[in-house]
């Protein structure tokens, strides 16, 4: 005789419902993230107030660990304690993101509420020329002038001999060289700027003499920081082409210069301009060696790269600052309102060039 054994049950019908809940515990209101912040927003301002010492900063600050604590804690009780972790964690990288983003919030609501007092036509037009430090007078073309072509003259020497130095290390380097090249553009990264300016100042000194500053100088002092960064940003845009691309134009019998050309560069090219304005966003706002090379004291206008010192922004910011005073500060704010509102323009068309010569990649 066979006897049959079922398997027992461990609990009745009605427990697989019930035990799945109990599992997944319940679940917080869609409302009550909002609500906490809120209330914590209101318990830090009043508690600050309270105290006599409200700041906008700290209130910030302890409203989000409030926030975190309450509502880690509430899903802790309500749900279960996945959930919690998930929910805590969710609160810290937004409190980090938050702090992470502060201070440059800060920095651009001081600048622009300092300097657009100033910032007018008038004072974007017209140049320091015969005005003294005294006078509520005077504007900062000559600096933009001057910042415009140095950096220009920067980007024309850099952009080239870092693209090509990083594609000579990604599609042909190979041994030692290769090392040796990765090994120097590590340690001019780490270069301060200031060594840059007294290495072209030792330069041009070499060249043409004692006491030669110009714009030309100060352009060969800012490609010395440009370069490494050009490279390192275009050596890792490189690497991110897959290499399928490249052995499906190998396969079709395209050489591999071409293949540089018209298949790798091209699908990288808005890593490529992005890596870029990071270096000219780098070089642009350097003050040290623009004053050991291009000059501090030049007030006219000066289109020559070679001939005579040249203002820029960053310089003129400095000297300003240097001389004090009420009207000198507030040319030095309504010049670093104009040298942000530069950069800005710079990205804005550095994206638009990435997205008229990106690939197309519609079906």
């Amino acid at each position: 005789m066979t006897t049959t054994t079922r398997p027992q049950s461990t609990g009745s019908a009605g427990d697989g419902p019930q035990a799945q809940r109990s599992i997944r515990g319940g679940s917080l209101p869609r409302y009550a993230p909002p609500a906490v912040l809120a209330v914590s927003a209101l318990v830090a301002s009043g508690a600050l107030f309270a105290l006599g010492s409200f700041h906008l900063v700290t209130a910030g600050l302890i409203t989000a660990a409030l926030y975190a604590v309450v509502v880690g804690a509430a899903s802790a009780t309500v749900e279960n304690s996945r959930k919690a972790k998930d929910r805590l964690v969710t609160a810290v990288v937004y409190i980090c993101f938050g702090t992470a983003m502060l201070p440059l919030v800060s920095l651009l609501a001081t600048v622009v509420l300092e300097g657009i007092t100033r910032l007018d036509g008038y004072f974007l037009t017209v140049s320091m020329n015969g005005v003294t430090p005294s006078m509520d007078a005077g504007g900062v073309y000559h600096a933009i002038v001057g910042t415009v072509a140095i950096t220009g003259l920067a980007a024309l020497i850099s952009i080239p001999i870092g693209l090509f130095t990083a594609i000579y290390l990604v599609e042909y380097g190979r041994g030692r060289l290769a090392k040796a090249i990765t090994f120097f553009v590590d340690v001019m990264t780490g270069i301060p700027s200031i060594v840059a300016g007294l290495f072209v100042v030792a330069l041009w000194m070499a060249l043409f003499g004692p006491g030669e500053t110009n714009g030309a100088a100060g352009a060969v002092a800012l490609s010395v920081l440009m370069i490494p960064v050009v490279v390192r940003s275009s050596e890792e845009m490189l690497r991110l082409v897959p290499q399928e691309l490249r052995e499906a134009s190998y396969a079709l019998g395209v050489p591999k210069w071409l293949t540089i050309v018209k298949v790798v560069l091209p699908t990288a090219v808005a890593g490529l301009t992005t890596g870029i304005m990071l270096a000219l966003a780098r070089v642009i706002g350097e003050t040290a060696p623009l004053v050991l090379t291009a000059g501090s004291s030049a007030v006219a206008i000066n289109w020559n790269l070679f001939n005579g010192q040249m203002m820029s922004l960053p310089v003129f910011i400095y000297s300003q600052v240097r001389m004090g005073g009420a009207v000198n500060m507030e040319r030095a704010w309504a010049a670093a309102l104009t040298l942000i509102a530069i950069v800005m323009l710079l990205f804005l068309a550095a994206r638009l060039i990435s997205r008229l010569f990106a690939p197309k990649l519609g079906r």
